[in-house]
């Protein structure tokens, strides 16, 4: 506690207090526009952390990141463009809340549900990062399978009412997804000669291919203009928003607790956080036939898992020096830089600024409200917009942000191509969330699998072996014969009534 206090001025001085504002804003800006991520907010305040103290350093990135990550949700529920991967898992179900003219309360509990998630990551990163770091660390490659496979399980969940075409969408973003050199092998796989694949498909253009560019040529296509969104019913996003955290007060706090565990795995963050959280939601809801048409039980889930896996996401990297994801390995380099030798040890050498880096996190979730408040405010404009004039700004805005990834055209190419396919599958009622999934998870699942098999010597048996391994087999493997059960008990329940 005594060093908790001695804290406290290394953060609320006026110096480091203006640097928090200003990242506040700079991460708002990146995450609302589609293609600049969380990740390149961080990439781009490196420069700037040269020059500056260790505290507002990484402060900075600690509020760039977390505005981000919220920003996200304003393009996905206005326009159903996600800023950021970690905003694609629930972008469907906001934008079918804006269209029923909800854009205030989809708005303002993605907001709330971010800022409670937030510190509630907060919380347990000051408090527990030793214990959850030692945890994450016993995963293996085989926790990892499973934990893969549970994730594309949540395919069956955010699909739509055909689970055939939901199942079939997640085979196209697995087949996406081994584009490149064969992890153990090195052998170029479904790259037709060109160098660049050989890197694989990057996740940004493809998100914003499926996403944007195939809403773009919907609105193109569209024999008749889409509806219109309810301008009458724009007004303020804390209105009612007290009954909804009253009501899904367990998917909150459930939400939090997924997103702070999953993002304290290596490798897993945000993005795969908040896929879980809102399948999990789904899975347990009361009314899960209110999904993917427009309901808020979702949005509080996984919108309190984003950000609550931020605070997870620090665990590894600060007491292991193992990055969480992309964003905290961009900070791990940073700390090197700053002297603070991620490791145990970095709680004894400079435990003052850990623990100002902590208060950061709460400060930064706190700013989190008035700065997300007024870029909800001033996002809604975009509803006024001509969608004849909004469109080709959207697609000059993606190929920018494609571009900017690794400023080559290449990666504009990616996203017109899936754009394309995107806009091919939704015609012929294919849910693109799937795909999506798959995508994301599918690089995850193949080197897991493989790094298994060659440890096991091809037994699979082994991966029922670890207690951790064993029970998320167990659970992922009952989840997937669960549809095969009911079905064999409700013929056997209707056998006698067939024969009275």
């Amino acid at each position: 506690m005594e060093i908790f206090i001695s804290a406290l001025p290394l953060v609320f001085d006026p110096y480091v207090l203006v640097v928090i504002v200003l990242s506040g804003l700079f991460g708002m800006f990146m995450g609302a526009i589609p293609g600049l991520s969380a990740t390149m907010a961080t990439a781009l305040l490196v420069p700037v952390t040269f020059f500056i103290p260790p505290v507002p350093a990484l402060a900075a990135m600690v509020t760039a990141t977390a505005m981000a990550i919220f920003a996200g949700d304003l393009p996905g529920a206005l326009l159903r463009i996600p800023g950021t991967p970690a905003s694609a898992a629930y972008t469907d179900e906001a934008f079918a809340m804006t269209r029923k003219g909800k854009a205030e309360l989809v708005l303002g509990t993605g907001l709330a549900s971010a800022v409670v998630g937030g510190l509630f990551g907060a919380v347990v990163l000051t408090f527990t990062a030793p214990v959850l770091a030692k945890f994450a660390l016993n995963f293996s490659s085989y926790e990892y399978f499973w934990l893969a496979c549970l994730g594309l399980t949540c395919a069956a969940f955010i699909s739509t009412d055909q689970p055939v075409k939901g199942a079939l969408s997640l085979l196209v973003g697995l087949l996406i997804a081994t584009v490149g050199l064969d992890p153990m092998s090195g052998q170029a796989r479904f790259t037709f000669g060109s160098i660049e694949l050989m890197g694989g498909v990057n996740f940004i253009p493809a998100m914003i291919g499926m996403f944007a560019l195939a809403e773009v040529l919907r609105s193109v296509t569209a024999i008749r203009p889409p509806p219109e969104v309810k301008q009458s019913s724009i007004g303020n996003i804390f209105s009612g928003l007290g009954g909804v955290l009253y009501r899904y007060k367990l998917n909150l706090f459930r939400g939090s607790v997924i997103g702070t565990l999953v993002g304290a795995l290596p490798g897993a963050g945000s993005d795969i956080a908040a896929w879980i959280s809102y399948a999990v939601s789904k899975k347990f809801s009361k009314e899960p036939e209110k999904f993917g048409t427009g309901h808020v039980e979702g949005i509080v889930d996984a919108g309190s898992s984003n950000n609550a896996g931020l605070g997870g996401t620090w665990v590894p990297a600060l007491v292991f020096g193992i990055p969480g994801d992309s964003i905290t390995a961009i900070v791990i380099g940073v700390l090197y830089v700053k002297g603070m030798n991620p490791g145990p040890t970095v709680f004894l050498d400079k435990p003052e600024l850990i623990y100002a880096v902590f208060i950061s996190f709460f400060v930064a979730n706190l700013l989190l409200l008035p700065l997300g408040y007024a870029a909800i405010k001033s996002s809604k404009q975009l509803l006024r917009v001509p969608r004849n004039i909004l469109m080709p700004i959207i697609l000059m805005f993606c190929v920018v942000g494609t571009f900017a990834i690794n400023n080559t055209v290449f990666g504009v190419g990616i996203m017109l191509v899936l754009g394309l396919v995107a806009y091919l599958m939704e015609e012929n009622g294919f849910p693109i969330a799937p795909a999506i999934l798959g995508l994301v998870l599918g690089g995850l699942l193949e080197d897991s699998f493989m790094t298994s098999m060659i440890k096991a010597d091809g037994d699979f048996i082994t991966f029922f072996e670890r207690p951790v391994a064993g029970v998320l087999g167990v659970v992922t493997i009952s989840i997937w014969l669960m549809p095969l059960i009911m079905k064999w008990r409700r013929r056997r329940g209707l056998a006698p009534a067939g024969d009275v």
